[in-house]
Parts: C-alpha cells; structure tokens; sequence
C-alpha cells in the first residue's frame, strides 16, 4: 500500500499532479481540487495516498492533510459512492463544510456535488453522521497556497484544463463551459490562472 508520497510537483494538470520521488519514479496522483490548487510546479510537497484498485485501473488519490484522506477513506465505502463521486464530493465541499451538512442534515448543500441526488444525499448523511467528529482542527481551516500555480500563461489551455477537471469531477461538457465563460469574466488577465478560474467556476456550479 502506498500511504504517504514525497517529492517535487513535476507536472500539473488539473486535478492530477504528477510527483517525482527522489528515487526518480514520477506518481500521477488525482487531488481534490482545494489542494491541488496549493500546488505550483518545483514545489517539494508530501502528500498523504490512497491506491483505488478497479478491474481496469490502479488509481492513486492524495491529500495534502492525513485526515482529509480519512474522509475519502469513508466515503468510498458508502454504496453508491466510488472514488471519482468523494473526490468530487471533497473538491466541491470544504471538509469543514462537508462536516457540518452532515450533522446538521443539510440534503441541499449535498446535492450541489455534480452526480448526487436526494436519495444519495440522504444516504451519505445517514452513513457519516457522528463519524466526521475528533479529527484534526488542521482538517477544517482553509489552506492558503504560497505559491499560487499558473500552469500556463496560455489563456485557452487554462480554459481547456479548467473544463477537463471539472468534467472529471461529473459536470456535463455545456455546464462546465457556461460556468466557465461566466467565471473568466470576473478574473483580471493577470488573475486568469487554472487555479482561479476553478475556485470560480466551482463557485458558480455550486450556486454560490
């Protein structure tokens, strides 16, 4: 099992960040999308790793807080929750607002996740009620990144990797470009990074 990966942010393409061990053996490593956005290229970074084996993929999942792992540790054995629904699930929700529309039984704050419905919403909160208390205090304050990732100063591939991760994440193709078109009006060319424009649109996907 492969539980924790050190190394330097070698390539990113969101939500996946490619690491390079000091051993030379480069991780693809699938993100929610708050931490990946901490990430820029040349930063040594230690991610904490979850192995998904399917039938037809090995996949690996990091976060960048050990309890955060814990949460998508939970939620991938709700049924009807695979990986790709919890890192969907932990990109659209802060852990601290996950926590808190589970306790509070907040269905709508839920259904905002692209591919979750009453029924699964219900479900998740039934299955993690009380189960999301006693972890860290790290877990639930927001991470400021020191060094904000452009990826490229190239304002059409930013746009083209924003609109892949968020289709990743379960958002249909023309939802995502409308989220898109919407959110890149109120960036600066300057601000116009893969990081901001997906804090922006994720914003505008989940109704806020």
């Amino acid at each position: 099992m492969i539980g924790m990966i050190t190394g330097q942010v070698a390539h990113l393409s969101a939500p996946v960040a490619c690491v390079m061990t000091s051993g030379g053996v480069g991780y693809e490593i699938e993100m929610p999308i708050g931490g990946f956005c901490t990430l820029s290229v040349g930063m040594n970074v230690t991610l904490y790793t979850q192995l998904v084996v399917r039938e037809d993929a090995h996949l690996l999942f990091g976060f960048t807080d050990k309890s955060e792992r814990e949460i998508f540790k939970k939620l991938i054995k709700i049924n009807g929750v695979g990986a790709k629904m919890a890192l969907a699930i932990l990109s659209t929700l802060p852990p601290s607002e996950l926590h808190q529309a589970v306790e509070y039984g907040d269905e709508s704050a839920l259904t905002r996740v692209a591919g979750i419905g009453k029924k699964t919403a219900q479900r998740l909160i039934i299955e993690l009620k009380g189960k999301l208390d006693g972890t860290s205090d790290d877990l639930f304050t927001p991470t400021t990144a020191q060094n904000e990732p452009t990826h490229t100063a190239n304002p059409m591939h930013v746009i083209a990797e924003t609109e892949s991760a968020l289709v990743s994440l379960g958002y249909k193709e023309k939802e995502a470009q409308s989220a898109i078109k919407t959110a890149k009006q109120s960036l600066s060319d300057d601000e116009l990074t893969t990081s901001n424009l997906l804090k922006a649109s994720l914003k505008i996907l989940s109704g806020f």
